[in-house]
C-alpha cells in the first residue's frame, strides 16, 4: 500500500524519533551491562535478560531503519507487513513445535514404560536362566555322585538315577516353559511395535489434516483481510478526493472573501477621501465666508469704499 509524500514524511519523522529513542535505550543498557561486569568480576557474562533486551532493541532498530528507508524511497510499508507475517508464521511454527515436542514426550514416556516392562521380563528370564544353570550344575554334581556310588549301592543308585531323571524332566519342562514365555514375549513385543507404528501413522495423518485445515483457515483469513484492506483503501481514496474537492472550494471561497475585503477596503478609503474632501471644502467655504472673500464679499464694504474714494476726491 503506497502513501502520499506528506504521510510518508510524517511517518519517517516519527520512525526517526523512535530510532533515536531506541538507540538511547540501547546505550543505557550497554552502560548498565558494562557497569555490572565491572562490579561483579567473578561473573563471566552479563545477565541473559539484558543481552536478550539488547538483541531485541538492535532488531527493532534495524526494522525501523528499513521501514524508514522504504518510506523515504517508495512511500510504502511492505517491510512492516512482511515482519508481521514473519512473526505470525514464527508463532504458528512455535505452536506446532511445542505440540510435536509434547507428542514426542508422550511417546518417549510410553516407550520408557515399555522398556521398563521389557527390563523386568528380561530380569525374570535371567533369574530363570540362572536357576536352570544351577539345576544343571546340581545335575552334574548328582551324576558324579551316582557314578562314584554305583559300585557300592546299586539300588540306591537306581533310585538316585530315577530322581535325577525326574529332575531332568522337570528342568526340561522348565526350559520349555521358558521358551514358551520368551515366544509369547516376542509376540507381545511385535504386537506393541505394530500398534505403535499404527498409532504414529494415524497421528501423522491427523497432524497433516490439521495442517491443511490451518492452511485453509489462514488463506481464508488473508483473503478477508485483503478485501477489508481494499475496501478501506477505496474509502480512503474517496475521502481523499472529497477532501481535495473541499480544499479547492475552501480556497475559492477564501479568494472570494479576500477580494470582497479588498473591494470593501477600497470603497471605505474612497468614502473616507470623499468625507475628507467635503470637510476641507466646508472649512474653506467657512473661511471665505468669514473673511468675505470672493463671491462671499459683502455689499456694505463696497459702499464704504466708494464713500472714501469720494471724500478723497473733494479734498
Amino acid at each position: 500500500m503506497s502513501l502520499s509524500q506528506i504521510q510518508s514524511l510524517r511517518l519517517a519523522a516519527v520512525l526517526e524519533d523512535c530510532s533515536d529513542q531506541l538507540d538511547i535505550v540501547g546505550l543505557t543498557l550497554t552502560v548498565q551491562i558494562n557497569r555490572e561486569q565491572s562490579i561483579t568480576s567473578a561473573q563471566v557474562c552479563s545477565s541473559p535478560a539484558h543481552v536478550h533486551n539488547c538483541e531485541h532493541l538492535q532488531c527493532m532498530s534495524q526494522q525501523i531503519s528499513e521501514l524508514h528507508h522504504e518510506l523515504e524511497e517508495r512511500q510504502s510499508f511492505t517491510s512492516l507487513q512482511d515482519v508481521v507475517e514473519l512473526k505470525e508464521q514464527e508463532k504458528k511454527t512455535e505452536v506446532l513445535r511445542r505440540e510435536a515436542k509434547q507428542d514426542l514426550e508422550e511417546r518417549k514416556q510410553s516407550l520408557r514404560i515399555c522398556k521398563e516392562e521389557f527390563q523386568r521380563k528380561n530380569d525374570k528370564l535371567r533369574e530363570i536362566d540362572w536357576q536352570v544353570r544351577d539345576l544343571k550344575h546340581q545335575l552334574n554334581e548328582q551324576s558324579s555322585k551316582i557314578a562314584n556310588k554305583k559300585k557300592i549301592v546299586e539300588k540306591s543308585t537306581e533310585l538316585q538315577l530315577q530322581r535325577t531323571q525326574k529332575e531332568t524332566m522337570q528342568a526340561e519342562e522348565l526350559l520349555e516353559v521358558q521358551r514358551e514365555l520368551l515366544h509369547e514375549y516376542l509376540k507381545e513385543e511385535a504386537r506393541i511395535h505394530e500398534e505403535s507404528e499404527k498409532f504414529l501413522q494415524n497421528r501423522l495423518e491427523e497432524l497433516q489434516k490439521q495442517l491443511q485445515h490451518w492452511q485453509q483457515c489462514t488463506k481464508q483469513m488473508l483473503e478477508e483481510k485483503e478485501q477489508q484492506l481494499n475496501s478501506v483503501s477505496c474509502k480512503r481514496t474517496v475521502n481523499l478526493d472529497r477532501l481535495s474537492e473541499l480544499r479547492r472550494k475552501y480556497r475559492e471561497l477564501e479568494q472570494v472573501v479576500f477580494e470582497d475585503r479588498v473591494e470593501q477596503e477600497m470603497l471605505r478609503q474612497e468614502q473616507e477621501k470623499a468625507r475628507t474632501a467635503v470637510k476641507i471644502q466646508a472649512w474653506w467655504r467657512g473661511c471665505m465666508v468669514r473673511r468675505g472673500l470672493g463671491c462671499f464679499k459683502k455689499p456694505e464694504d463696497d459702499k464704504k469704499g466708494k464713500k472714501k474714494e469720494g471724500k478723497k476726491k473733494k479734498k
